[in-house]
């Protein structure tokens, strides 16, 4: 079984992307850091409730202090019509990703359903309290599929040892709570393979050409209800 982890919002600098939490939210983003591995930095928000324990939110730009990295950012940041939307739309929901206990086996999965997923690499940002560690499934490209519907998987290390086995245990709680989110676009095989907990998926045979994937996310937050769409 997997379960949403975070809600991605990308944004063309991590400044936009704070101003949007605010103004959209009500609420300010908490501190972040540096992915070294793709070259991008980020800011992040509790959202956890009884549906989604441990989720959070992450605002996420490409770090223009960084070196370009030796291959393509997750998230299909780097691509054009990316970029072009960002810089022209402003932030907006982009993406979501699943915890799973087992990320090789759920990519064997989504292998078999006919989805190259990509690999499960491992990644690690600085934090005040040491170094923070993850596995994340990663195309060599850094395409999303599914029209960037198909939930990223990553895995958290399963020891209670370290700085940190997720990231949430050392954020504050916020005002800000997830309370729903669906899906479109995912073919029914890969929707039986995730296993995804607490999500609703809803059939789509093909999801639009230009679209970052048919995802909706509602939030309770300090401005009443909040529901984001991706494009």
């Amino acid at each position: 079984m997997a379960a949403i982890d975070h809600v991605v919002i990308a944004a063309a600098t991590l400044e936009q992307g704070v101003a949007w939490c605010e103004a959209t939210l009500g609420v300010a983003p908490g501190p972040g850091g540096k992915h070294a591995l793709f070259g991008t930095h980020n800011r992040l928000l509790k959202i956890e409730s009884a549906a989604f324990p441990r989720a959070y939110l992450e605002i996420i730009a490409v770090d223009p202090d960084a070196p370009a990295p030796p291959r393509p950012r997750w998230f299909g940041l780097d691509e054009e019509l990316s970029r072009r939307r960002l810089a022209e739309a402003g932030p907006q929901l982009w993406h979501v990703a699943a915890r799973t206990t087992a990320i090789d086996a759920h990519l064997a999965a989504l292998a078999a359903a006919g989805l190259d997923a990509g690999v499960a690499l491992a990644a690690s940002r600085q934090t005040p309290a040491g170094l923070l560690q993850w596995r994340i499934a990663v195309r060599g490209d850094g395409r999303l599929l599914c029209g960037g519907a198909l939930p990223t998987l990553i895995e958290w290390p399963a020891s209670p040892a370290g700085p940190g086995v997720h990231p949430t245990l050392a954020m504050p709680p916020s005002a800000v709570r997830l309370r729903e989110v669906s899906i479109a676009g995912v073919p029914p095989r890969a929707v039986a393979a995730l296993g995804l907990s607490g999500v609703r998926f809803v059939a789509q045979s093909a999801p639009p050409a230009q679209s970052l994937g048919a995802l909706r996310v509602g939030l309770d937050t300090p401005r009443g209800p909040v529901t984001l769409e991706s494009a």
